[in-house]
């Protein structure tokens, strides 16, 4: 089963209480604080839109890429700025016609790269596309936050729409493990079943330094989120942030 399937159509409804606008601010600021004001940046694993429609609003041409075509249609069914490009792609395999100056990921889409190849892969591939000296902002959970959920089962109830999620974090393999059943309400007052497996790791700050090391890329710096803290032991999210360095080496 693909995930992000049958839990697009709902995924913005569920997703409400998400602070799209104070995380799309804080994003910003680690932007401009490295010198990214304008130009073309990435959204990787855009899902919807949420934050790639804010970073077009606030001045930046728009590249959005996701997996989901499910997820990318909600997009352009309430895209606003119709400069935003939407790309279906695996992040393992992304394929641009050019450089950007920035490439973000947010609401945790490297977590679903469980494989440390791929996870060196899509890093590598992240800066072969960046502007030299070009930054990537990323956010996780942590280890933290899955142990905190650990064997769980959370569901939530709306008018027209309802969810199940059954979950289980791996210790030893730190990886965390969801079944999601969705219950959509049709315009016939009956409801369709839609279930998904997600799968989601947890690294790190220490494997993220060397998967970006053997892709090329520069560790800059990691926050906790929304601060300027550093990451402590009750950290749930994080942010990462490195630099294409390996062009601005080769011109010199």
């Amino acid at each position: 089963m693909e995930a992000y399937t049958g839990f697009a159509q709902v995924y913005d409804k569920f997703m409400d209480n998400i602070e799209y606008d104070k995380w799309c601010e804080y994003l910003v600021s680690i932007l401009k604080e490295y010198g990214v004001n304008y130009g073309i940046v990435l959204d990787l694993g855009c899902g919807t839109g949420n934050i790639t429609e804010r970073l077009s609003d606030k001045g930046y041409d728009m590249i959005g890429v996701d997996y989901s075509q499910e997820m990318l249609n909600m997009a352009l069914e309430k895209r606003k700025n119709g400069g935003i490009l939407y790309l279906c792609q695996d992040m393992r395999e992304l394929d641009l016609y050019g450089t950007v100056a920035a490439v973000v990921s947010l609401c945790d889409s490297i977590n679903y790269i469980t494989e440390f190849e791929d996870l060196v892969t899509t890093f590598r591939l992240v800066n072969n596309y960046l502007d030299p000296g070009g930054i990537f902002v990323f956010d996780l959970k942590t280890i933290e936050l899955y142990r905190s959920i650990g064997e769980s089962v959370i569901a939530e109830d709306r008018e027209d729409c309802s969810f199940i999620w059954d979950n289980y974090f791996d210790e030893e393999d730190c990886i965390n493990e969801y079944m999601l059943s969705i219950f959509v309400k049709g315009d016939d007052n009956r409801y369709d079943k839609f279930s998904e497996e997600h799968y989601q790791r947890a690294y790190t700050v220490e494997e993220i330094k060397e998967a970006l090391n053997f892709a090329g890329l520069e560790f800059v710096t990691v926050y906790d989120a929304f601060t300027r803290n550093e990451p402590n032991s009750e950290s749930e999210r994080i942010y990462v942030v490195a630099r294409e360095c390996q062009k601005n080496q080769v011109s010199k």
